[in-house]
């Protein structure tokens, strides 16, 4: 454990002081300081891009589940109506279950995120 925590340190004190000669470098060569935020712009530009469509997969596979588990949840509730009017007893339909709330709730983040990004691009695009 200890070995873990002391290489964390040198990988950290060694990070420091890469990117402050970095920063250096940058400073005292224009020409490199615009090489450098070239380079970082093309990278988040292509993290944004490969975050946007992981969300858009995630955002349909949760829709998808959702939509499954609203349909069992319906299937149900006719079974249950329909065996409610043959025995002429009234079932109450349950409300929905804490994991079908949370999935809901999981689906409008996922939204908001997409939402998000799409205002970021936009942004970046002006």
């Amino acid at each position: 454990m200890n070995d873990t925590v002391l290489q964390l340190l040198k990988k950290g004190f060694r990070v420091t002081i890469g990117a402050t000669a970095t920063l250096i470098e940058v400073l005292q060569d224009p020409q490199r300081r615009e090489q450098n935020l070239s380079r970082l712009r093309r990278e988040l530009d292509q993290l944004a891009q490969e975050w946007a469509e992981k969300g858009e997969m995630t955002e349909q596979e949760a829709r998808s589940f959702v939509d499954t588990l609203i349909a069992q949840r319906r299937a149900e509730s006719d079974r249950a109506a329909s065996e409610a009017i043959v025995t002429t007893t009234a079932v109450p339909v349950p409300p929905p279950s804490s994991e079908v709330l949370e999935l809901q709730e999981l689906t409008a983040q996922l939204a908001a995120i997409r939402a998000e990004l799409a205002h970021l691009r936009e942004q970046r695009e002006q």
